[in-house]
Order: structure tokens, then sequence, then C-alpha cells
């Protein structure tokens, strides 16, 4: 117990806590997150492939209710019958389509004998200043879509929709919110136009099949936690080791003298 006493002193008890804090952090916060992530691109690609190879359903098998959402069907395709409207719309800003800026152009529409649904129109390019370009009106009468299921986006903190140019603008495709200002009651999720559909502007393509470094740098993270103690553990081996190797080589101290040898050494020795 002797050799660990060096332990106790505040800079390796400090070093201590931060490894702990360390690993505490790679397997409880980091590793969960990269993985988290690398689960949910996972499922998002199983989606996009399962949609790619599959034919369209209609929407109302999957969006039965208006109340309904369907994040289990991300992506798949389907079509639906009914009207636009055109006075109701709102923009996503700074969306980013083929590496450039853009607005999304949201419209509700109105499922026959179904909910009504937000679809995203496609995008547009801002002119200077970030202003909003002349947008062709959606057709008024009765149309048939075909679209991509999306999930309702998240809310973005501290970015509260606004009015400019004529539109409500919003930073994220938020159904609930985009419900809230065009006061119409809206399904969970959201339809993204394909090509070549009615009300359909610049079309928006599915994301590259990419697992993306998630899953490896999880691992990365797991391993870092497990390296931190071993670390700890062999530098203080080392530094018991050290020490021992000191008292191995260390000087052996010379007995004390007795009186008669201070005396002799003093006086000198008697004959």
């Amino acid at each position: 117990m002797r050799r660990m006493a060096f332990l106790l002193r505040p800079g390796w008890i400090v070093l201590a806590l931060v490894v702990i804090a360390f690993t505490y952090l790679c397997f409880m916060v980091l590793a969960p997150w990269q993985l988290g992530k690398n689960t949910r691109t996972s499922r998002e690609n199983h989606q996009i492939e399962y949609s790619l190879n599959t034919a369209p359903v209609p929407l109302k098998t999957v969006l039965p209710q208006q109340d309904s959402s369907a994040p289990d069907a991300q992506w798949r395709s389907v079509t639906a019958t009914g009207h636009y409207l055109p006075d109701v719309a709102a923009l996503a800003r700074l969306r980013v389509v083929d590496a450039n800026q853009a607005f999304e152009v949201l419209v509700p529409f109105v499922v026959d004998d179904g909910p009504t649904v937000l679809v995203d129109r496609g995008y547009v390019r801002p002119e200077e200043g970030s202003h909003v370009p002349p947008i062709a009106r959606p057709p008024a009468e009765t149309v048939t879509i075909t679209a991509r299921l999306r999930d309702s986006e998240p809310t973005v903190q501290g970015k509260d929709p606004f009015t400019r140019d004529g539109f409500q603008q919003v930073y994220s495709i938020n159904t609930q919110q985009v419900s809230g200002l065009t006061k119409v009651s809206l399904a969970g999720s959201y339809l993204q136009l394909v090509e070549n559909q009615p009300g359909g502007l610049g079309v928006i393509g599915v994301p590259r099949l990419d697992a993306g470094p998630f899953l490896s740098y999880g691992i990365q993270w797991i391993l870092f936690g497990i390296l931190a103690p071993i670390g700890l553990g062999y530098f203080a081996y080392s530094e018991i080791r050290a020490r021992c190797q000191e008292k191995q080589h260390a000087p052996v101290p010379e007995s004390p003298m007795t009186v008669e040898q201070k005396l002799a050494d003093r006086y000198g020795r008697r004959r």
C-alpha cells in the first residue's frame, strides 16, 4: 500500500477524475450519439431503397385520417387525387438544393375523401437579397399527384416564422407549425413531389444512399473509453516500477559511528 500512496496526491486524483469523466462521456454520450445517427441513416437508406423499388400506393392507405402520420413509411411513393389550396402557401427558407440556396414552396392539398396534406411543390432560387422570385400558381382544378412521404421536421429553436414578399416563411417543414400559420389542419406527414407532377417546381431528389462514417465513429469512441482507464493503469504501474527501481539502486547508508570511533577520529587512536 505504501507503494501506491502517491496515487492520493492531487495531480493523480485530478488525472483519475478526468479519465473517469472522459470514459463516461465515451460510453454514455459520444458513442450512443454516433451509433444512433448510424441507426437513423441505415433506417432512412432502407426506406429510400424500398421506395425506389416499390410501385406507388394510394395515400389514404398510409394516411387514412386527418391526424395520421407515417414515420415508418418515409420516402414511400404514394398517389393522391384532390386539389391544391393555391391561396394558402408558405416557403421554407435557407434550404440547400444541389449545393445552392433555395426556397421550398409548401401548399396544402385536399385529398378527395381523405386528409388535407402539406405538399412540397419543389424549389425555386432566391433573387438578389434573398427575395422571393415569381412563383407559378398550382392548378386549381382536381388533379392526381405522385409524391414521396416525408416526416415532419422539428422546428428550429430561436427561428420564428415571419412574412416577407407576401409569403409566410419558415425555417423547417413542420406540419404543425405550418398548420398554425395557414389556419388549415394538416396531416402529420407531408408530401414531396416527384418529377413531372401538376403544380411541381424544381425537383428535389432523394438523398444519396450512403451509410456515412457514423458506425466507425461510434466504435472509435468505445475504444477510446476502453483505452483511457487502461492508459491510466499503465502510467500508475510505470510510476510504481520506477519507484521500486530507485529504491533498489539507492546507496546503502553507512551505519552510525560509535563514541569510540568518533573520539579516535578526532584525537587519533591510542597506540
